[in-house]
């Protein structure tokens, strides 16, 4: 049985973005993201719902320090080359050798500062739409119209989620034992009761005959979400 799916306020999202213990939090969460493989995992989305195009273009929503999608492109540059990512976040928190690093591997880096419903309004197509432990931040009408936003921009959208369990739960409460700080010992138990279970994405993807569909738990805290239009 799935645990009932809960919002509540992540502390990350209130702090400034200089302050000590989200700096902290942010390297916290660099090391739950290698430990729940999610670079992997989007990794394998992608390619699996790409249809085998290259593309151009790939919006990260959420996208911080862009440290996630640095690590993405560092799987992918070999197969996919000159690639123009555009970061969309409310912090511009995006630190000169994230943007070398873009730079070195021969993609191209957009950082946006902006409310992700204001960019989502105004946003030219991307080949790909990409959100990792983001989407999680938002339910019902939000959640909604950002996928909708989502699926106006492109054929291809990937989510690696929180997955809601009662595994997930236990997990994200021993993350003391990693030396994660209160912030992130607060956010990672709120974060998994606002995760995903079952076909919860999919009943909210808009317009469900034109677009594939691929929901499922993609690791043991992880769930995988993916969307490939078909006309």
């Amino acid at each position: 049985m799935s645990l009932a799916r809960r919002l509540e306020p992540e502390w990350l999202d209130e702090l400034p973005a200089e302050d000590p213990r989200a700096m902290r939090s942010r390297r916290d969460l660099k090391l739950i993201n290698a430990l729940m493989f999610q670079t992997r995992i989007m990794t394998r989305l992608l390619f699996k719902h790409s249809g085998g195009k290259r593309p151009r273009r790939i919006i990260e929503l959420g996208g911080g320090d862009g440290t996630f999608m640095l690590a993405l492109a560092k799987k992918l540059a070999s197969r996919w080359v000159g690639v123009t990512v555009t970061l969309v976040d409310q912090q511009d928190i995006v630190e000169e050798r994230t943007r070398r690093g873009f730079s070195g591997l021969g993609w191209r880096l957009e950082n946006i500062k902006a409310d992700v419903f204001d960019f989502l309004k105004h946003a030219e197509p991307a080949d790909i739409v990409t959100a990792n432990l983001f989407l999680h931040h938002f339910s019902g009408e939000p959640l909604a119209e950002l996928l909708a936003g989502a699926a106006r921009l492109t054929r291809q959208f990937a989510a690696a989620e929180p997955r809601r369990s009662a595994p997930s739960l236990i997990a994200s409460r021993l993350l003391i034992a990693i030396g994660a700080n209160d912030v992130t010992r607060h956010d990672a138990p709120a974060s998994v009761c606002a995760g995903f279970h079952g076909k919860e994405l999919s009943a909210v993807w808009p317009n469900h005959g034109t677009w594939e569909l691929h929901e499922s738990l993609a690791a043991p805290f992880t769930h995988a979400f993916a969307a490939r239009r078909l006309v």
